[in-house]
């Protein structure tokens, strides 16, 4: 930020330079701004600010670049490397010798750096102004209140106006008037700035306030500032418990249709997630060494790679393994345990056993920021439409096509769907391959916001199984509900008692609600044999 405002403003000092005449500095003014006594150079630098003239910023740039020279009798600054009368601004030749260059101490340089970055409150380019109001967050004292106050006048962009509003409002709050610093703390109540509580916390100890009533003033802000903090990061909770509610109802929804088909226990789930996650990292490689203009649509041709190499995997996991275990729940779970063993050794010889990295691209950068503490990233926002659009093509095929019917009656009666012609062998290989391919799209989402590594997976296949059980086995309806409700409880409960905690509280809400409802929050509908 300081390099931006530094760079405006010499682009300023480099036209002065080429001005044709320049407008007088009052003298008194200049003189004071070399005397010994901090105060009175502070006093100076609140006069200049005040004129807001381009010959006053390149004053005080001189300075706060000792640049400014003095004697007893004159006073130069240098810029360009050319010499000029601080006063009149005309161009000195030859340069004086045996000048003293003028010093400051730590105090009168900070307000030095607020004042020049004041002078970039006027600039005709609303983004410089929005970056030197930025700038002043930090610290802005009583000596910018005039030219805060003047470009709170002129301005009238949407975003630099509340940052000016709250900026004057905390220069109040160090002036001498106490109906100013009041009228300030108030000002502040309706911040939404976690720094404005704190400028307001400097307001309740007497040494800094000797007012009562302000102090009182200052501790019902704040009260009401905390309101609405709480209130912000219960929805920045709630928008983190959503994206890790679509992580996981993406890893649920495979789960769901091979659990709910076959009954199969699969512990080698979390791994198609992490083959989906190697995919993307296989497909940005590709990207980068083949079609680097392209860098930023990686993501786009990863979705059918990651979805294909994890259904395949699936399939050959299910002909190989599964196919020969089935109705042998603890034989099967070991198996596929061992599988996921196989998997994660297999992606440490391909590639490494250290984390990879995979990038958001470009278009995934950022976030909308709808308070200023409270910021969506754009890359958890494309994660929770990605599920949404996975959701929607996951219940066409299920409602919509035959192999959806097919599935949804092996689901309900497995032997009277064999009965009447449904292939159900061939059933249980597609419904695998589906729903591991499904797993592989939740590892891509993944990739967007966690560390790809061989063991990333284990850390999310048994709240996916939670989440199964939780919905009802085969619901969709009910992946998503517990997938969502499952986000959000963790996130809210993080806030408030810590991670581990957290995931015991909610581990034990499921258990209870599994006692009273064991079919879950939606039933299977139909008839099962038993």
């Amino acid at each position: 930020m300081n390099t931006i405002l530094r760079t405006g403003l010499l682009a300023l000092l480099s036209w002065l330079l080429i001005a044709p005449a320049f407008a007088a500095l009052d003298a008194k003014v200049v003189k004071q701004l070399v005397d010994d006594d901090s105060d009175q150079k502070i006093e100076a630098i609140a006069a200049l600010v005040k004129t807001g003239t381009p010959e006053a910023a390149r004053l005080l740039q001189a300075l706060s670049d000792d640049a400014l020279y003095a004697t007893d009798s004159h006073i130069w600054l240098k810029a360009e490397d050319k010499v000029y009368d601080a006063v009149t601004g005309t161009e000195i030749t030859p340069a004086p010798d045996d000048v003293d260059t003028v010093t400051i101490n730590n105090r009168v340089r900070g307000t030095l750096d607020s004042a020049l970055a004041g002078f970039k409150l006027f600039d005709p380019d609303p983004s410089a102004r929005l970056a030197a109001a930025q700038s002043l967050q930090g610290d802005v004292g009583a000596v910018m209140i005039p030219a805060l106050t003047l470009a709170l006048q002129k301005e009238t962009d949407s975003k630099v106006k509340p940052i000016l509003e709250q900026l004057l409002a905390q220069a109040n709050l160090k002036n001498p008037d106490v109906k100013a610093r009041l009228a300030a703390v108030e000002g502040l109540t309706h911040s939404n700035s976690p720094n404005a509580r704190g400028l307001l916390l400097t307001r309740l100890d007497p040494a800094n306030e000797p007012d009562a009533a302000v102090r009182e003033a200052a501790k019902a802000s704040i009260a009401s500032i905390d309101s609405r903090l709480a209130w912000t990061s219960a929805l920045a909770n709630v928008f983190s418990g959503l994206s890790l509610g679509s992580i996981l109802l993406l890893a649920a929804l495979g789960l769901a249709i091979t659990y709910g088909v076959m009954g199969v226990i699969n512990m080698a789930h979390g791994e198609l997630l992490m083959v989906g996650a190697y995919s993307a990292y296989f497909v940005q490689g590709v990207f980068r060494n083949h079609f680097p203009g392209a860098q930023d649509w990686y993501l786009v041709a990863a979705v059918p790679v990651s979805f294909f190499a994890a259904a395949f995997v699936g399939m050959v996991m299910e002909r190989t393994v599964i196919r020969w275990l089935y109705g042998r729940p603890l034989e099967t779970l070991l198996a596929t345990w061992g599988v996921s063993l196989v998997l994660i050794q297999g992606a440490r010889t391909l590639f490494g056993a250290q984390n990879v990295e995979v990038s958001n691209p470009s278009w995934m950068s950022g976030g909308i920021e709808l308070l200023p503490s409270l910021t969506l990233p754009w890359n958890r926002i494309v994660i929770i439409g990605f599920a949404l659009s996975v959701l929607v093509l996951m219940w066409a095929i299920m409602q919509k096509t035959r192999l959806g019917l097919f599935v949804r009656a092996v689901t309900q009666n497995r032997p009277m769907a064999g009965c009447v012609g449904v292939p159900t062998s061939r059933v249980d290989t597609l419904a695998f391959g589906l729903g591991a391919g499904i797993a592989g799209l939740g590892g891509l989402a993944l990739s967007q916001i966690a560390n790809v590594g061989p063991d990333m997976g284990q850390g999310y296949i048994v709240d996916s199984f939670l989440v199964v059980v939780l919905g009802g086995v085969g619901q969709l309806a009910g992946a998503v509900w517990a997938a969502l409700g499952l986000g959000i409880a963790t996130k809210l409960l993080e806030g408030w008692a810590g991670a581990v905690i957290a995931k015991i509280i909610v581990l034990a809400i499921i258990i209870i609600f599994i006692q009273r409802r064991p079919q879950g929050l939606f039933a299977v509908k139909g008839r099962v044999m038993d």
